[in-house]
């Protein structure tokens, strides 16, 4: 049997990412980063996708010899369609268009949040791993989305709550951001949040009905209380820096895992994953296997690697679609809002 090489390309905000499959298998998986970000305090729209313009090409050819095949070996490309940055999403949507066009072969749009929810179902060639068993539920968290999700397939997703206003990966960001301590905020409120208390200060938590989120509240909160703490003393940030991150971040954790505990009460599924940027976090990691060994939940975290933007999620996703013949026309449009 003729074995499928799918080739994914992922480019909805600041990383350039392109990953080959073989079989369901990743062989190779290249991300290219942007640090011209860093000095604006968070991704500017028009550098991102003047840097995905330098970088797609090489990034492609990376994967490609890293995976040991030729680009005539290939056969499909996925590309990530949305939800993203609109002249991000352009780039990779347009290279992918061209090169299925130049080869002759179909092309598969895959969304980038459902990319995410899959990357629990990457896996290395020879490598075993537990996956999660239809239906779970994940909590999809990111700088951009708040979710809880239920996955009842590969391709068939049910939101049932998300935020209302900032994801929670946005309200960390904006906190340290007001702390002075650079972006992207999340690696760095993790880092300093292991060194302090996390029962130092109180925040505000939202109170929304049903699965929904609300962070804006709490980044308020932190906003308030921390003009009045330096006011008092101006060195406040430097002397408290830690117990200031264990606490925002416990406060955040706090607020996600209650309404998973909802969803999970009310659906009776207890096969949980996370997945997302802030799926990295420390705490949240912790918080799902305190909560697996309290509730006995089955939970599902993925490797570091799979949490940030990547091509690896986009080609799972594809080649499953592959499977099904679910293919796209080269008119298909992008798409910048959230939606699964």
């Amino acid at each position: 049997m003729e074995k499928v090489y799918i080739l994914g390309i992922e480019s909805s905000c600041d990383d350039t990412s392109a990953a080959v499959l073989c079989d369901g298998q990743l062989l190779s998986n290249v991300i290219a980063s942007q640090k011209v970000h860093e000095e604006y305090g968070g991704v500017v729209p028009e550098l991102a996708s003047r840097a995905h313009q330098q970088n797609i090409v090489p990034v492609v050819d990376t994967a490609l010899k890293r995976a040991g095949i030729t680009k005539d070996q290939l056969s499909a490309v996925a590309f990530t369609r949305g939800p993203g940055l609109m002249g991000s999403l352009l780039v990779g949507v347009s290279f992918a268009k061209g090169l299925a066009r130049s080869l002759n072969i179909p092309m598969i749009e895959v969304n980038h949040l459902q990319g995410h929810i899959m990357a629990h179902f990457i896996r290395q060639p020879e490598e075993e791993i537990d996956t999660p068993q239809f239906p779970f539920l994940c909590l999809l968290v990111s700088g951009g989305n708040s979710q809880i999700v239920k996955v009842d397939a590969y391709n068939r997703m049910t939101i049932l709550g998300q935020t209302i206003d900032d994801a929670a990966g946005e309200a960390m960001d904006k906190c340290s951001k007001v702390m002075g301590f650079g972006y992207p905020g999340g690696p760095i409120i993790d880092r300093l949040a292991r060194q302090g208390n996390p029962d130092a200060y109180t925040f505000s938590k939202p109170n929304v009905p049903g699965y929904d989120y609300s962070f804006s509240g709490l980044k308020t909160s932190f906003l308030y209380n921390l003009r009045d703490w330096v006011a008092e003393d101006p060195d406040f940030v430097e002397h408290h820096k830690e117990d200031l991150a264990a606490s925002l971040e416990k406060t955040v954790v706090d607020i996600l895992m209650k309404k998973l505990r909802l969803a999970v009460k009310d659906t009776g599924i207890k096969q949980v994953a996370v997945a997302g940027g802030v799926s990295a976090n420390t705490g949240l990691r912790n918080a799902f296997q305190d909560h697996a060994r309290r509730y006995g939940w089955k939970v599902f975290i993925p490797r570091f690697s799979y949490t940030t933007d990547n091509a690896a999620m986009i080609g799972i996703v594809g080649y499953h679609k592959y499977l099904d013949k679910d293919f796209c026309g080269i008119d298909v449009p992008i798409f910048s809002n959230t939606r699964i």
